[in-house]
């Protein structure tokens, strides 16, 4: 059957239907219809057209994969840049699945039975973005500003743009890790019965993440994740480590616990059954490993290396080779009727209090008593670890919520994926590890702030603080990393119920939260009614005759504070600023400590660059006159001593707070 644009005769129409057994107006399944209107067609279908669709043929499935390849590559020419041949391979396997396995409707993208579909190459962007317009969800112009400025149809699709794109690709090796996530939701938080499908090409598999992933899927029995391998042979500057050596992937996902169904990648009929094999299984994900051609169809592209991420050198006639254009469309069957139905509590939030110059409490035992009690309040709250919840003290939410606390070990990608993808399905997550350890999956917090995901990242054992366990577990770069995140909150406390409250505050926010907690006990300064809002500071020493100003946060706020009363002592008054909020930062109190002092002083467990000496820096970076900045900061690589022994080595307990503010005022006393 050879079905062409909507722009053919009459004639060509009534051939294609004929081919098709269908009667004009038969919207189930797939037919050629005129000029469509944003998300459905000029004349609406009868009712039961958007619940059902009828199973197409083989030629007609056919048809539909050539449509996905035409259109992918007149994307990729009208924008003069793209992957055209990375989506060529894929698009037998794109059209099987929207035509016979997907349940969706692009009219909800919120709806809670969707299935999910993440496409993990998000370079094969042409190939997603063919699929919505066979599906009605765009139209043939919006296809044609792919790449273009203003465009929705970006290079690499992002929900921020799309509402039917699950969350952010193209930093390959993602996709299935965010889809863990969302299959766990769907398993354990929604007990739904959505699929979550990833397409992921065979480049992508020699990622450490999608093995944390592969592991998590198998360990969890998520029968409602498939993934689909485009094993094309080819990667971006040539062939793969395994290139079409099937049995070579299936070996590895078989000892992962996984299904494998190894296929023909453009023989639709075995899609098809491939795609059937994987909804039938149970207890174990599925992967379909699918041998493809790297555009395929194309014989001056067709396995061809060297033409990665570059429109074809003639597309009219690649158009023409594959056929010509074509306008088909299908009707995605939708999801069930029945919704998921949530049951989440919601009570008065009775966070932990904690006397006022009481017991010392550690920061990270006081995240852990608010986390539990969010918990009790909200029951959309989850909790993620990464095998150190004994530490960061979220076990102490998994005891009161287990049915909500997830353990992903020493995975810490794959932990802040599954975070992203619970976030997609609406959850409110807060994952915890050691403050260092997040650099290792620094680039899905990065991701996901591209998504536009709302994530709570908790970061315990900070600074040289921590003592003898020595550098490695030291997170001295934290501050500088979550900073450069765009349109991240980073917190910073320095006593129980500033924690607790802070806790509390990170779930009504946007964007990527962190705090940072610390290891050690400290003073409680604050009564547990004070407010914190995020973007603040506390101004917790102040008089008219300050020399100037300390700033300050977590452990080193109370090293200020005792630095601030000896020199008190000596008739120096200085004024100390908790600045909690290390992002955004309370520019206006850092101005006017500015304009009264005349000089700043910043002390920070981190090291000297992207942390709080930058944070305050910036706030006078508005072209006013810049103050005296001076910096205390994490110099040197610590060793192993007590915590004490830590920061006077590093420079950042009081008896150096107190000796740079004596040599600034030049009362120093020099022996």
């Amino acid at each position: 059957m050879t079905v062409r644009d909507a722009r053919d005769d009459d004639d060509r129409r009534e051939t294609a239907r004929a081919a098709s057994g269908r009667r004009p107006g038969d919207l189930r399944g797939v037919w050629v219809p005129g000029p469509r209107l944003r998300g459905r067609p000029r004349t609406s279908p009868p009712p039961e057209a958007h619940r059902t669709r009828r199973p197409m043929n083989t030629d007609e499935l056919a048809e539909l994969g050539q449509q996905l390849r035409v259109d992918s590559v007149r994307a990729a020419a009208a924008a003069g840049s793209g992957h055209p041949t990375s989506s060529m391979s894929a698009a037998d396997l794109m059209a099987v699945l929207l035509a016979h396995h997907l349940r969706y409707d692009f009219e909800r993208p919120d709806h809670p039975a969707n299935d999910r579909f993440v496409l993990s190459k998000g370079h094969a962007s042409p190939l997603l973005y063919s699929a919505y317009k066979a599906a009605g969800a765009i139209d043939d112009g919006e296809l044609l500003t792919f790449r273009k400025l203003g465009s929705r149809l970006e290079g690499h699709p992002t929900p921020r743009r799309l509402p039917w794109v699950e969350t952010a690709t193209g930093s390959l090796g993602q996709g299935l890790p965010v889809g863990v996530g969302i299959a766990l939701a769907g398993k354990r938080l929604d007990r739904s019965g959505y699929r979550v499908w990833v397409l992921c090409g065979d480049s992508e598999l020699a990622e450490g993440s999608v093995w944390e992933a592969a592991e998590t899927a198998s360990y969890e029995h998520l029968d409602n994740l498939t993934a689909i391998v485009d094993v094309n042979r080819l990667g971006q500057r040539g062939p793969t480590r395994h290139g079409h050596d099937l049995d070579a992937y299936a070996r590895r996902f078989r000892a992962f616990g996984w299904h494998a169904v190894e296929t023909d990648g453009h023989d639709v009929e075995a899609i098809d059954r491939a795609y059937a094999e994987a909804r039938s299984t149970t207890g174990r994900p599925t992967v379909i490993l699918a041998r493809t051609l790297k555009g395929r169809g194309v014989a001056s592209a067709e396995d061809r290396e060297g033409l990665h991420g570059k429109p074809l050198p003639h597309p009219e006639e690649a158009v023409a080779e594959l056929g010509g254009r074509r306008d088909l469309r299908v009707t995605v069957s939708e999801p069930p009727a029945a919704a998921v139905l949530r049951s989440l509590t919601t009570e008065v939030l009775q966070l932990p209090r904690y006397p006022k110059g009481g017991d010392p409490v550690a920061t990270r035992d006081a995240f852990g008593k608010a986390l539990a009690a969010l918990g009790s309040a909200r029951g959309d709250v989850v909790a993620l670890d990464g095998e150190v919840g004994d530490s960061t003290r979220s076990e102490l939410f998994a005891k009161e919520h287990p049915d909500r606390f997830f353990e992903f070990y020493i995975a810490e990608q794959q932990l802040v994926a599954a975070a992203v993808g619970m976030a997609v399905r609406g959850w409110l997550p807060y994952a915890a590890t050691f403050a260092a350890f997040f650099t290792r999956a620094f680039d899905f917090v990065r991701m996901a702030s591209i998504s536009g995901s709302g994530i709570n990242l908790v970061g315990s054992h900070a600074g040289v603080a921590i003592g003898q366990d020595g550098p490695s577990q030291m997170g001295l770069e934290d501050l500088a990393m979550f900073r450069a995140v765009h349109g991240s909150t980073v917190l910073y406390p320095c006593d129980a119920n500033q924690t607790a409250r802070l806790v509390a505050a990170m779930a009504d926010l946007d964007g990527i939260r962190y705090l940072r907690t610390s290891r050690g006990a400290g003073p409680v300064i604050y009564g547990p009614d004070e407010e914190f809002a995020p973007g603040g500071s506390k101004v917790l020493r102040s008089s008219e005759e300050d020399r100037l100003t300390v700033v300050a946060a977590g452990v080193t706020v109370h090293e200020a504070l005792v630095a601030a009363d000896r020199l008190a002592q000596e008739d120096i008054p200085i004024r100390v600023v908790d600045l909690y909020s290390v992002k955004p930062v309370d520019a206006e109190t850092l101005r006017r400590a500015a304009e009264e002092t005349g000089c700043l002083v910043t002390v920070e467990d981190h090291h000297e660059q992207g942390g709080l000496g930058d944070a305050v820096a910036e706030a006078f970076g508005d072209g006013r006159p810049v103050p005296r900045l001076v910096r205390l900061a994490v110099r040197t690589m610590p060793g192993s001593a007590d915590p004490d022994e830590q920061l006077h080595a590093a420079g950042i307990d009081a008896v150096n707070i107190e000796a740079t503010a004596k040599l600034l005022v030049e009362e120093a006393i020099v022996r």
